[in-house]
């Protein structure tokens, strides 16, 4: 009796087994994206080629080149930000254009014309907001990131004169807001876009003579604007707004005449390290450092020519530099324990731009004058690769996307 039993239980389980599992008919099958889709981002960039108005999407894990994307207009002063995931490259061009790259199909997804002249542009905090400033007609203009839908713009129209200044180093500060500086009016304005359809500006004036570029500090405390009409640099503590601007490093080239400024150094970068902050001298052979908790001058590193580009290193051990014509070919390396140069390089002509991994344990040099991008160890200072690209400028890889002040 019992083996009868068991036998029938044996029967009715095999048969389940043997009855194939219907999915039910609302499931849809997963799409399997394409093949360039299957990758992360967090190794990828892009390089500016300025006179093909084209961009070399790259990526550094194994230092090669993946595609190029065309279409982008005036690359002559070109920069770039990042989507909060990576995928999204936003490309700001000499003549105006914002153009969205998705760096994973390296297509362009949507170009807008914004405005006649523009130098840069910033991100905000959440990802939603990309930020341009312009040089013509002056101001910033507000995009939705997604659509690139113009959200709003702010105006720097004095009415009285009836002119707009340039707008310069503009930069992404905590809490989705902006600082940028004006350059025919001396000005520092801080945007609280929280609201990109109405953003509200609060205004520093009379900060100095023709501010040419800004920097936001890592932390987002500090907003920092060069001065190309004196020697000095303007500082707003973004945690005590209501001290307003002070001068910093007021008249650091005294007692020297300034030389022929062939090309404007970049504040971009904040090199800072060891409590002390490293910045391009206008007009003079130097790097200027400051304390960052007095901001007074310690002393100057002399190095070979004008800089350009004074950056740190992410370890924060060495601060790269290079320079203006023309000494263009020459890139130099200060040792931040002793403020002494360990390492001058003369890689190639024309070196515009430099950019490094996430971890420093690589730099890439754009070498204009030469159509290629040198690879570099920063370690043994030992050249690891050569790719070649048309008048390269600009290097920015991803890891600008978790930044601030970039």
């Amino acid at each position: 009796m019992h083996h009868k039993f068991l036998t029938m239980a044996v029967v009715l389980l095999a048969g389940c087994a043997a009855t194939p599992a219907v999915p039910p008919a609302s499931a849809p099958a997963t799409p399997v994206p394409p093949p360039s889709v299957l990758r992360g981002t967090g190794d990828l960039g892009l390089i500016i080629e300025r006179a093909t108005g084209s961009v070399q999407i790259v990526e550094h894990s194994g230092d090669s080149a993946l595609g190029r994307v065309t279409g982008l207009g005036d690359l002559s002063h070109a920069a770039a930000v990042f989507s909060r995931d990576g995928r999204y490259a936003y490309v700001f061009g000499r003549d105006g254009g914002l153009t969205k790259i998705d760096l994973l199909t390296r297509v362009i997804v949507k170009r807008v014309i914004q405005a006649g002249n523009s130098i840069g542009g910033a991100i905000s905090t959440d990802g939603r907001i990309v930020a341009a400033q312009n040089y013509e007609p002056g101001g910033v203009k507000l995009f939705d990131a997604d659509t690139l839908e113009l959200l709003s713009e702010v105006s720097t129209k004095d009415e009285a004169t009836g002119t707009a200044s340039k707008v310069v180093g503009l930069a992404d500060l905590p809490g989705n807001r902006f600082a940028f500086s004006l350059f025919e009016a001396g000005a520092i304005w801080v945007m609280d876009a929280s609201d990109p359809r109405a953003p509200k500006v609060t205004q520093y004036p009379n900060i100095g003579k023709q501010p040419y570029d800004g920097l936001g500090s890592m932390n987002g405390r500090y907003y920092i604007a060069g001065l190309y009409g004196e020697d000095g640099l303007a500082l707003l503590d973004l945690w005590k707004p209501e001290q307003g601007v002070r001068r910093i490093l007021n008249g650091y080239g005294r007692g020297a005449d300034p030389l022929p400024v062939y090309k404007m150094p970049h504040l971009r970068g904040w090199a800072v390290s060891d409590g002390r902050a490293f910045f391009p001298a206008i007009g003079h052979n130097s790097v200027v450092v400051a304390d960052t908790q007095t901001w007074k001058e310690v002393t100057q590193v002399p190095v070979a020519g004008q800089p350009v580009f004074a950056m740190v290193s992410p370890d924060g051990r060495r601060v790269w530099v290079n320079f203006a014509f023309p000494n263009n070919d020459t890139v130099q390396v200060i040792d931040v324990p002793t403020l002494a140069v360990v390492q001058t390089m003369k890689p190639c002509k024309g070196v515009l731009h430099f950019e490094f991994a996430p971890r420093g344990e690589e730099v890439w040099l754009s070498c204009r004058d030469e159509n290629r991008v040198e690879v570099y160890d920063t370690q043994t200072f030992v050249r690891k690769t050569t790719l070649p690209a048309d008048s390269p400028s600009g290097i920015f890889f991803t890891w600008r996307a978790a930044r601030i002040g970039l």
